[in-house]
């Protein structure tokens, strides 16, 4: 990708956010502003488009934190609510442009979304209030997205196939809890590498810090970036121990590609 890219973590928790409710723990009690992380989503800015990447229940506050005006496509990993939850947020940029959101993503999570959102993609228009303009673009092999290819990259999430994305020397890749050795091979070569690190534990459907460390040191990106965090894992603990190029990502970190 070229250096006029720009990422921006928009979230980087786990489905409940850091802090979490009712948790006293050190983390979710920190002063230090980067342990506090809403749910995972990140912003790509290229060509004057904005891309998001998910759309969690905090997209509202995310958006006004960035004072993001605009949206034009929306890359979907998956339909879990902490991915998803913030879909109705978009009808304030449809409102605004009269158009159409275009929005990509596995076959099978669309077609989840569409039944878990029912009133955004009933053919009979919905009554009593605005809702966002969605055009589901479900996809399954390389496209291109405002002059650039975005490749979608297969990742296991549990017993899911969700997706991963990349573009150029930059991916994406979050809620991996394996990924096939075609995929492995997709993402080799990248220049910036985003990647979920839940906690130090094992866990049934996201990678472990030494899970995601073990597939950085095969990969081989130049530089690593951590997102999908709980609150088992503080930022300046973690980041300690990190192997060179490997950082722990944060809310509003933004970074040129």
């Amino acid at each position: 990708m070229t250096p006029r890219a720009k990422l921006t973590f928009l979230g980087t928790g786990t489905s409940h956010g850091v802090p979490m409710i009712g948790c006293r723990c050190e983390v979710c009690l920190s002063g230090d502003r980067r342990d506090a992380r809403s749910r995972s989503s990140a912003l790509l800015e290229y060509s004057g488009r904005k891309v998001l990447i998910d759309a969690g229940p905090d997209l509202r506050l995310q958006a006004l934190a960035h004072g993001i005006d605009s949206i034009d496509a929306l890359l979907l990993t998956h339909a879990h609510a902490d991915h998803v939850g913030g879909l109705d947020d978009l009808r304030v940029y449809t409102e605004k442009s009269g158009s159409p959101i275009p929005l990509y993503g596995p076959p099978e999570e669309l077609a989840a979304l569409r039944g878990r959102f029912e009133y955004i993609f009933a053919e009979k228009p919905y009554v009593g209030g605005g809702i966002p303009k969605i055009d589901l673009r479900p996809v399954t092999e390389a496209f291109d997205l405002f002059g650039r290819t975005v490749e979608p990259v297969p990742i296991i999430h549990g017993e899911a196939r969700i997706y991963g994305y990349r573009l150029g020397e930059f991916a994406y890749v979050c809620d991996a809890s394996r990924l096939p050795a075609d995929s492995m091979e997709r993402l080799k070569g990248l220049g910036t590498l985003v990647i979920n690190a839940l906690r130090h534990e094992p866990h049934p459907t996201h990678f472990s810090l030494e899970e995601c460390l073990e597939a950085v040191r095969i990969l081989a990106p130049r530089r690593a970036l951590l997102t999908h965090i709980s609150h088992r894992l503080g930022h300046k603990s973690a980041s300690k121990g990190l192997p060179l190029g490997v950082e722990m990502a944060y809310d509003g970190l933004s970074l040129d590609l």
